[in-house]
């Protein structure tokens, strides 16, 4: 039995009727790379059968302390019903991309059952129409709560659910003897919770301890001609290292219950020509001027580009080891520069918000709500969480995945489309997992806000192409002549 961080609680306890905090991961795959050709339902059931106890999340279940008093915990659930964790079901004809993530959107639109261990997975056949598949080509939609793992955690329950080898020898072995929890009974529960309380006390103080320093600290090193007692104006100071608020966008208000999906990928060769081209760009600004030059065309297009930035939320990893799950995640703000037109500049104003917003939240400690989320009551944890959420337009999150083939049944998965989570202020989520060198792009939204998900599609491709062309225009800088020394210069 094993108690919900503070970060993982607030994935529960944020949830509203019209934001459902799961995450997901849509997968095209290739049954022409199977042993024999072809995949059935029963092969997949196989598949995910063999490897239900590489990860534990398979069969956790939350167990919930009385009067929502204290964190609730993990139990070891008995073996997970397979059949009403993994469901068949198949897309109305012609069967085409739009219909698909029609469908995935749907999918995407209904909480997880607490009831169960917090997961489930949609085989999806029927795609006839769909440009570059091959024949019997089938699809799987992943939805995990985010309860259970963040974006690295996620990518390494992907890895595990699949093989490296479409051979069925690449299968992981019997599995071992796993041993199950005893849900603990609501008397013991209460009390873990009474004894738990001078700890937590313990927790409030070191932590409000250790924020005073850094707001110091931060405060210090920006304006060290400020005495030690002078703290309140150093706090004064200090919320300058804050960015200012987001500017007010269709997508700034409460989202509806009703997702929209869309996606496509771009090649991590492509990307990379655009990275050499831009001294000191990443591949992650590359990702981050693409989505700020798609809202930028979108809101143009309907006379709704604010004059200031769009203010996006990119999260950042903490974790060390990624089999672990749960949460180990920071937020860093940074403008996603939609008020720059020429696609390089934006680039270049992407790579400066990028680097002074790390160095923003360093000043602060990356851990810094981390830490928060550990000693607040679940109430406050989740309206602060919610209020950070608002204080942006949408989120920006890159995560790198598989860098090979990764098979399910024997059947090649061709992409691996993230799709996340937008809440109320941030109603655009931009999502992106490089796997197999693809970087694949999702852009998550509600009906409200985002009417014509095509649309939008439309103008993210559009900004990449931009993008591209207009590094491709850049002349490669030139290399170094090397000096070769001759021998009656060697002689002098």
């Amino acid at each position: 039995m094993q108690q919900l961080s503070g970060t993982d609680n607030v994935m529960l306890f944020a949830e509203r009727r019209n934001i459902y905090n799961h995450v997901g991961a849509l997968m095209v795959y290739d049954v022409t790379t199977a042993p024999e050709g072809k995949v059935r339902f029963k092969d997949i059931v196989r598949h995910f059968d063999a490897r239900m106890h590489l990860h534990p999340l398979f069969r956790r279940r939350l167990v919930q302390v009385p009067f929502g008093l204290d964190r609730p915990y993990w139990v070891a659930d008995e073996e997970p019903d397979i059949e009403y964790h993994l469901r068949h079901i198949a897309l109305p004809k012609p069967g085409d991309w739009r219909q698909l993530m029609i469908q995935v959107a749907r999918l995407h639109s209904r909480p997880l059952d607490r009831a169960h261990p917090l997961w489930e997975a949609y085989v999806i056949e029927g795609l006839d129409n769909i440009p570059k598949l091959p024949p019997g080509a089938f699809a799987m939609f992943l939805k995990i709560h985010h309860a259970v793992v963040d974006g690295m955690a996620a990518v390494h329950l992907m890895r595990e659910l699949h093989a490296s080898t479409p051979a069925a020898d690449g299968w992981p072995s019997s599995p071992p003897t796993i041993h199950m929890d005893r849900e603990p009974t609501s008397i013991e529960l209460l009390a873990r919770s009474l004894e738990s309380v001078p700890a937590r006390a313990g927790r409030i103080a070191q932590v409000s301890a250790r924020i005073g320093k850094r707001l110091l600290a931060a405060g210090r090193d920006q304006w060290p001609e400020l005495s030690r007692g002078e703290f309140k104006a150093v706090s004064d100071k200090v919320a300058d290292l804050i960015p200012a608020p987001a500017p007010t966008t269709r997508f700034s208000g409460p989202v509806s219950q009703h997702r929209v999906v869309e996606g496509f990928g771009m090649p991590l060769s492509r990307i990379a020509r655009i990275r050499d081209k831009v001294p000191g760009a990443t591949i992650n600004d590359v990702f981050v001027a693409v989505a700020g030059g798609a809202v930028r065309k979108y809101l143009e297009a309907r006379d709704e580009l604010p004059e200031e930035s769009l203010s996006g939320l990119m999260p950042i990893s903490l974790r060390s080891d990624a089999s672990a799950g749960g949460n180990e995640v920071a937020g860093v703000p940074v403008q996603v520069r939609s008020d720059v037109a020429d696609p390089i500049e934006r680039l270049l104003a992407v790579r400066e918000e990028s680097n002074a917003g790390k160095a923003r939240a360093e000043k602060l400690g990356l851990d810094l709500l981390k830490s928060l989320f550990e000693v607040l009551p679940p109430i406050a944890a989740s309206g602060l969480f919610l209020q950070i959420a608002k204080s942006v337009n949408l989120t920006v999150s890159n995560v790198r995945g598989p860098d090979r083939p990764i098979y399910l049944a024997g059947a090649k998965a061709m992409c691996m489309y993230p799709v996340s989570i937008p809440a109320d202020g941030a109603g655009l989520n931009f999502t992106a997992v490089t796997y197999n060198g693809v970087m694949w792009l999702s852009m998550v939204s509600c009906r409200t806000m985002l009417p014509d998900p095509g649309v939008f599609l439309e103008c993210t491709q559009a900004s990449w192409n931009e993008l591209l062309a207009a590094a491709d225009a850049i002349p490669a800088p030139s290399k170094p002549r090397c000096k070769v020394a001759t021998r009656r210069a060697r002689r002098a």
